[in-house]
C-alpha cells in the first residue's frame, strides 16, 4: 500500500484497501451481500459498503456504492470526500442509505466487537495496526499486526459463511497484488 502511494502519487490508507478486499470477498459469496427488510433476506448484485466516520455527535456512515467495480483510487478519493462532507454536515441522506456491508475502522484500540447497523448483516471491526512479534518459520519476527472482527446477523448469514469469509479476506490482506493493479 504504501509503496502503491508513493509510486501513484495517491495516498491510499488501509481504510481504503480493507474496502476494495471486502467488495471482491463479498463479490463471491453473495450470501454477505444481504441485508434484513420484514423478516426477508434481500440479496443484492451491487456491493455497496459504508464505512464508519467518527464525529462529535457518534457516527455516521457515508456509503460507497459499487465498490467491487472502482478502482482503490476511486475509493480513497470517494472515502476522502465523504469523510470531508460527513464532518461538515452536507452528506445527504441517500449518501448514508442502502449500505449492504460496514467497515469501522477503530485504530485506538487493538480490536474490537462492531456492532450491527440495522437491517444490515454482516460489519467489520477494525482494530489498529501494531508492531508484534509473530512466529515466522519457527522464528521470531516483528510484523505489522491487526485484529478484524466481523458481526454478522445469524438470520441471514450461516457462522460457517462467516468463517470462510474472514478466510478469504485474511488471505487477501496476505497477498494484497489482486487490490493494486
Amino acid at each position: 500500500r504504501k509503496e502503491w502511494s508513493r509510486t501513484n502519487k495517491k495516498p491510499v490508507t488501509n481504510t481504503h484497501v480493507y474496502t476494495k478486499a471486502c467488495a471482491l470477498v463479498i463479490q463471491e459469496m453473495p450470501a454477505i451481500n444481504t441485508v434484513l427488510i420484514d423478516e426477508s433476506v434481500h440479496y443484492f448484485d451491487q456491493v455497496d459498503i459504508g464505512v464508519a466516520v467518527s464525529l462529535d455527535e457518534g457516527l455516521i456512515v457515508p456509503v460507497i456504492r459499487d465498490v467491487a467495480n472502482v478502482s482503490l483510487e476511486e475509493i480513497a478519493k470517494k472515502t476522502s470526500e465523504m469523510t470531508k462532507r460527513a464532518q461538515a454536515g452536507t452528506l445527504s441522506p441517500d449518501e448514508m442509505a442502502g449500505g449492504t456491508f460496514t467497515i469501522s475502522v477503530l485504530g485506538i484500540v487493538d480490536g474490537f466487537t462492531p456492532i450491527l447497523n440495522r437491517g444490515q448483516s454482516a460489519i467489520l471491526g477494525v482494530g489498529g495496526t501494531r508492531q508484534k512479534p509473530v512466529v515466522e518459520k519457527g522464528e521470531v519476527a516483528v510484523r505489522d499486526v491487526c485484529t478484524f472482527n466481523l458481526t454478522v446477523d445469524h438470520q441471514t448469514i450461516d457462522g460457517a459463511v462467516a468463517a470462510e469469509f474472514m478466510k478469504r479476506f485474511s488471505e487477501l490482506i496476505q497477498d494484497p497484488e489482486p487490490l493494486f493493479p
